[in-house]
């Protein structure tokens, strides 16, 4: 049996990298697998986002509407199974709950309860627990053999006092729960990110108070080494290895040199399964844990990368700022025959979209939009009119007396989520009626479906509306109005300069001033060829300004002190007396201050202020 604990750091961005969640969860080839920081809200939950053929899924989202926390956090456990009825698999639960004090769900034998204090956390008031379980920051399942907590543990900086005091009451809290069950003779997992390095080796350049910090201590006086009762898995299989980090911090490349962190933790407490677990020796580490490791391969930055990070210009990076760690046991028996618990995504109606909302309604949308992008046209006719995800038009010519009010014969796509990989697909929907449009979810108003042709300006407005803004039309004037008076053709809905507009000049992004000057002066020569010669001469003074500012820009821009390269901007977005304020830095990634390839250290303050948007 193989546990895997993951913070995904946003569960779409993973998804996506894969290709599907389905095969997100395969690449793990594992029977319990913990996910943390999905990012999810409940309105967001999706079956292309939680549910997955072979796997049933718990899952816990933020409940708070405090700023800042709508959004954030999340967990979700995925039990591979082969069936979910009647099954005597470990890894399908016998119980589930949705947080950790006992006020949120939890279900057994198929029957939801709520509202009860969890035994063990009496001495707590119900207004504490329910704050300390409203950014979904855990899940319970219980396997028979062991209770399993997956947890996504809080981060709290040393001077916010209101965060660190809810990170003690959230660990004291569960402690009180974990001790509860090892009192009742119970085997406690518990996985996930706690965002705790327990000891210096555990730290890339650990300072001499690093182990001081009170949550560091509280960690450690869990393990068995202090006097606790938990083992941590990974030490206790891999004791002496150093640079074993399963974070590291994203805007500072510091995955370069390996520069990060151990927060990443698969911890238990308990006897072993055998019959003499008394004996000496005997433990569920020792006895039923074969391996445990950090699985590197997950990492953002491999080994062999070529490209050298400069300051967040470089190659983006596909993954999550997190390593998975997984755990493989041994001589787990299995459990008496059970089903699912009803907390499972299966039972819930709003996954399946039996209660849309307009929300959903719109993500679903966009989801199919991104799988199978819309057929573009630059016809001049109104008629032809793509409507959110449909993939064909409204071909029908409403200029040439067809009737108001009657559906074209051309369908729109449908949004069909019970696809093998539970990925949002698009199919074809035939039919003219409107039962069959409004199962489309496409909405159509009776006003697009006037014979009358709408004037030039209206219909330029509409397709404003429902096309995106290319970079052109912020630098040329609309010469569209010009146009048309001397056109013959001034009745047409829409004219050839218009149509010519559809097809702007692409300009790629770039995040270097060097590259979207380029970029701009090559779009500053393609439209020198149509534009008056009064145009030429403002676009040429633009242009001079623009390089101007640009060299201003670059000059002003300081060298560091231990390379003498060019340094990156950055904006303190910390709360405080210097919010908003810019510095630079030096721009490699973030290392060990033994290595000279790493960031030497500079720092420096701008002249100014930058302006609050």
């Amino acid at each position: 049996m193989k546990i895997v604990t993951y913070n995904v750091n946003g569960l779409r961005p993973r998804i996506a990298q894969f290709g599907s969640l389905l095969k997100l969860l395969d690449s793990f080839d594992a029977d319990i697998i913990c996910i943390q920081e999905t990012k999810l809200r409940r309105q967001e939950l999706r079956a292309d986002l939680v549910i997955a053929d072979g796997y049933e899924t718990f899952v816990s989202c933020t409940r708070t509407s405090e700023k800042g926390r709508t959004g954030y956090s999340g967990v979700a456990t995925f039990c591979r199974v082969k069936s979910a009825f009647s099954s005597n698999e470990v890894a399908l639960p016998v119980r589930a709950e949705e947080g950790f004090t006992g006020l949120l769900e939890s279900s057994q034998d198929g029957k939801r309860t709520m509202g009860a204090v969890a035994e063990g956390l009496e001495e707590f008031s119900k207004e504490e627990l329910l704050q300390l379980d409203s950014e979904g920051r855990c899940i319970v399942t219980d396997h028979g053999h062991f209770v399993l907590f997956n947890i996504y543990g809080p981060r709290a900086e040393s001077d916010d006092s209101d965060r660190v005091l809810f990170k003690l009451k959230f660990y004291n809290v569960l402690q009180k729960r974990w001790e509860h069950l090892l009192h009742m003779g119970k085997r406690v997992f518990v996985v996930g990110d706690l965002n705790i390095a327990p000891t210096s080796m555990d730290r890339c350049d650990a300072g001499p108070d690093f182990e001081n910090n009170e949550f560091r201590r509280w960690l450690r006086s869990l393990l068995v080494a202090c006097g606790g009762r938990f083992i941590d898995v990974f030490r206790a299989k891999h004791p002496d290895r150093r640079d074993a980090y399963t974070c590291w911090p994203q805007s500072t490349g510091a995955e370069v040199f390996n520069y990060g962190t151990r927060i990443d933790h698969i911890l238990c407490a308990g006897p072993c399964l055998h019959h003499d677990n008394s004996l000496p020796g005997h433990n569920i580490v020792a006895c039923h844990v074969m391996e445990c490791d950090i699985l590197s391969q997950y990492k953002r930055w491999k080994d062999g990368n070529s490209f050298r990070w400069k300051g967040e210009q470089s190659v983006k990076l596909e993954g999550s700022d997190h390593a998975p760690v997984s755990a493989s046991l041994l001589e787990i028996p299995d459990t008496p025959q059970h089903s699912t618990p009803s907390l499972s995504a299966r039972y819930n109606p709003k996954i399946h979209g039996l209660q849309q909302t307009l929300v959903s309604m719109l993500l679903k949308r966009q989801a199919a939009e991104d799988s199978a992008p819309c057929k573009k046209s630059n016809s001049s006719s109104r008629g032809n009119i793509i409507l959110g995800n449909c993939s064909q038009g409204f071909n029908g010519s409403f200029n040439n007396g067809d009737q108001p009010g009657v559906l074209p014969s051309e369908s729109c796509s449908l949004t069909n989520l019970e696809t093998e990989d539970s990925l949002l697909k698009t199919g074809e929907c035939a039919g003219g009626s409107y039962a069959e449009e409004a199962a489309c979810n496409t909405l159509i108003s009776h006003e697009s479906l006037h014979a009358k042709a709408l004037p030039e300006n209206e219909t330029r407005k509409r397709v404003k509306r429902c096309s995106q803004m290319s970079l052109k039309s912020f630098f040329q004037k609309n010469s569209v109005v010009s146009n048309d008076a001397n056109s013959s053709n001034a009745d047409s809905p829409i004219s050839k300069a218009e149509t010519s507009e559809s097809n702007p000049i692409e300009i790629p992004r770039s995040n270097t001033q060097s590259d979207s000057g380029r970029q701009l002066e090559a779009y500053q020569d393609q439209s020198q060829i149509n534009a008056s010669p009064v145009e030429k001469e403002k676009s040429g003074v633009a242009l001079l300004e623009w390089r101007r500012i640009q060299q201003v820009m670059q000059n002003s821009i300081p060298l560091c002190k231990g390379h003498k390269e060019t340094c990156v901007a950055r904006v303190v977005k910390k709360q405080g007396p210097n919010n908003g304020r810019r510095f630079y830095v030096c721009a490699r990634a973030e290392g060990p201050a033994s290595n000279p390839e790493a960031n030497c250290g500079y720092f420096k303050w701008a002249a100014s202020k930058s302006r609050h948007k």
